[in-house]
């Protein structure tokens, strides 16, 4: 089968997965027949820049070069640490945790032992609460944002 992973047929045609590095590509093709070229149709939604730039990369890739990273996802260093502390705050809260034993896990061990009144004003609190609510929000359609680069 080549370069491709998975190769599966149904009612809609061939679906495939063609491995890469740098971020697989995932394709669907309606009629394949040999000596043919294909063609692409893109929907002009708000995703389309997203779209553009992933038929690039496969355009690449399929001429043998390398496709290169995803764009919308070529995070800094400091962002994929913040993104992977947003997704263990939301692991916590979705299991039950309240902002004191997220903050004592993610932020500062010392917050546990916090009297409740420094608890109240203190910065490890309004920053367990700002991960708590970007955790969210990247939970109910701001992961949307993320993969358009956002």
């Amino acid at each position: 089968m080549g370069p491709f992973a998975v190769d599966w047929r149904n009612t809609s045609g061939h679906h495939l997965v063609l491995a890469d590095t740098g971020g697989d590509h995932y394709l669907c093709l309606a009629e394949t027949q040999t000596g043919r070229g294909l063609a692409a149709i893109l929907p002009l939604d708000a995703a389309f820049d997203l779209r553009i730039e992933a038929m690039i990369r496969l355009s690449r890739r399929l001429r043998g070069r390398a496709a290169g990273p995803l764009f919308a996802l070529g995070l800094t260093p400091q962002r994929r640490a913040r993104l992977i502390q947003l997704l263990h705050a939301l692991d916590f809260r979705l299991a039950g945790a309240g902002p004191r034993e997220i903050a004592a896990t993610l932020l500062d061990a010392q917050a546990a032992t916090l009297p409740a009144i420094e608890w109240k004003s203190s910065a490890t609190r309004r920053k367990a609460n700002r991960l708590i609510r970007d955790a969210q929000d990247l939970m109910n359609g701001g992961y949307r944002k993320l993969l358009r680069g956002g």
